[in-house]
């Protein structure tokens, strides 16, 4: 029986959540899991709502569209408003408690991170937030190895930001690590 793994990455444009959803991706399909890439965000584009939808698994993917996500990121107070309570039962929701105060009801379990903080203040640019919450993701999960998921953001971002954007990653990765609580593969 092939695992299938959803996902959704929300906040506001401008945070890159875009982006990271196209890097797991590309670290799945690296890996040899089939993945789906889809994005949204709204006319404002930068402030504005906006989220990535990422589907892996290792059969086919009958669907492409994330139905019912397994795991859930809201990096921002609308994001979690909107999403909040359509995560799986049991599954992830992952909040930046940076931007989201009063998080609502989920049939999921409750991630809490201080991530657009936490690389402000880690790693020196708040920019950088989107790889941070990948590194909690992955960490969390194990859907995507570490060694591809670096090969993958290395491949993605601009020449020159290698540094910052590993030392976000890293960041993520010791979060998740610190939160002790993981989720079975």
């Amino acid at each position: 029986m092939s695992r299938t793994i959803e996902f959704r990455l929300s906040g506001s444009g401008g945070q890159g959540l875009i982006l990271a959803g196209v890097i797991l991706a590309d670290a799945a399909i690296r890996e040899g899991k089939n993945a789906v890439q889809a994005q949204s965000y709204g006319p404002e584009a930068r402030g504005g709502a906006s989220k990535a939808e990422v589907i892996i698994s290792d059969g086919e993917i009958d669907y492409p569209k994330v139905v019912l996500p397994d795991v859930v990121l809201a990096m921002s107070q609308e994001a979690a408003n909107k999403y909040a309570a359509r995560v799986k039962k049991g599954g992830l929701l992952i909040v930046d408690s940076t931007y989201v105060k009063n998080i609502p009801a989920t049939p999921g379990r409750v991630y809490v991170f201080p991530i657009s903080r936490l690389a402000r203040e880690k790693v020196g640019k708040e920019l950088v937030a989107n790889i941070v919450a990948l590194g909690i993701l992955a960490g969390l999960t194990g859907v995507v190895s570490r060694q591809v998921l670096e090969q993958a953001l290395l491949s993605r971002i601009p020449k020159g930001t290698e540094t910052l954007n590993m030392q976000a990653l890293e960041a993520g990765f010791e979060m998740a690590k610190a939160s002790s609580v993981k989720v079975p593969a």
